[in-house]
């Protein structure tokens, strides 16, 4: 009875992402089918933006002649996910290492807890306060030309992602053998190296996997960019400036947006990129930990 319990909430798990795909992708299909107004190459090649202006990217979904490049939201959303990775990822490993590692248990028994108690925090108190706090902060500390933009969007994702990377590292860590760490103290490494060379690459497979849950939350994360981002489309590397980002994007206009028209097949088609890049990073993910299993193993 038991075993058919969770065989059937499996199976449901498994239909309903699969519901999910299915009314996503039947919502998006004129876009996929290069139906009305918008298609690939609108999408995603230069299109004329102004009479004796080069062709170029822009994200302005209402007017006569609507522009619903793809561009500037990728763009946004990549600045705006490596921003938080590379501030959060560092941060996170080096606390699973500490508290895994060295910290006594006393100080491991508190450590865990408040900062997993960050990912507790909803997503608009984090953005309420990298709109009022930390926008301020940022722009006198850097100089930013901006007070909304890609940094400071990003300082406050990585906030969110923190929890959700050390709290996977620190159990993939500690679940590294004993064994390891003997012999490697027995041969003269000093708990340093131990904990660096040998329970760090051991423990590989659930750290890049905590790694990748912290980029599947910054990818998909709406209301901290929709709120400390700027919200402004346009195409530019600088960090500086405000953009702007697919789930936001979403969050923003759905509300507003003409039923059954293009700017609704637009959206649905986000959010299905959306959810392609995530089951490719999760393709990459899965791929990335059997190779590493298999040659710590010694069968590669």
């Amino acid at each position: 009875m038991i075993a058919l319990t969770i065989q059937a909430v499996g199976l449901s798990g498994i239909a309903a992402v699969l519901l999910i795909v299915i009314f996503v992708g039947r919502e998006a299909l004129p876009i996929l089918r290069g139906d009305g107004e918008a298609g690939f190459d609108t999408l995603f090649l230069p299109q004329p933006l102004r009479p004796g202006k080069p062709p170029g990217f822009m994200w302005q979904p209402v007017g006569e002649v609507p522009k619903l490049s793809m561009i500037p939201l990728l763009l946004g959303t990549l600045k705006v996910t490596l921003v938080a990775m590379v501030v959060a990822v560092p941060v996170a490993l080096a606390a699973a290492l500490f508290t895994s590692e060295f910290a006594p248990r006393r100080l491991r028994e508190l450590l865990k807890p408040v900062i997993e108690l960050l990912a507790s925090i909803p997503s608009v108190v984090l953005g309420f306060f990298a709109l009022m706090t930390l926008a301020g902060w940022a722009q006198s500390t850097f100089g930013l030309p901006s007070r909304l933009s890609a940094l400071v969007a990003g300082l406050a994702m990585a906030i969110a992602i923190v929890p959700v990377v050390f709290t996977v590292a620190e159990d993939a860590l500690t679940a590294v053998p004993r064994s390891y760490r003997e012999a490697s103290l027995a041969l003269g490494a000093t708990p340093w190296e131990t904990a660096w060379r040998v329970v760090l690459p051991a423990a590989a497979p659930g750290v890049f996997a905590a790694c990748v849950l912290g980029f599947g939350r910054a990818i998909g994360e709406t209301m901290i960019v929709l709120m400390a981002s700027g919200n402004a489309a346009i195409v530019s590397l600088s960090l500086s400036d405000s953009t702007r980002t697919m789930s936001a994007t979403i969050a923003a206009e759905m509300g507003e947006v003409v039923f059954g028209g293009t700017h609704w097949s637009v959206l649905f088609f986000i959010g299905l990129q959306l959810f392609a890049l995530t089951l490719a990073l999760n393709w990459v993910a899965g791929a990335f930990v059997r190779r590493t299993l298999r040659r710590l193993g010694g069968t590669a």
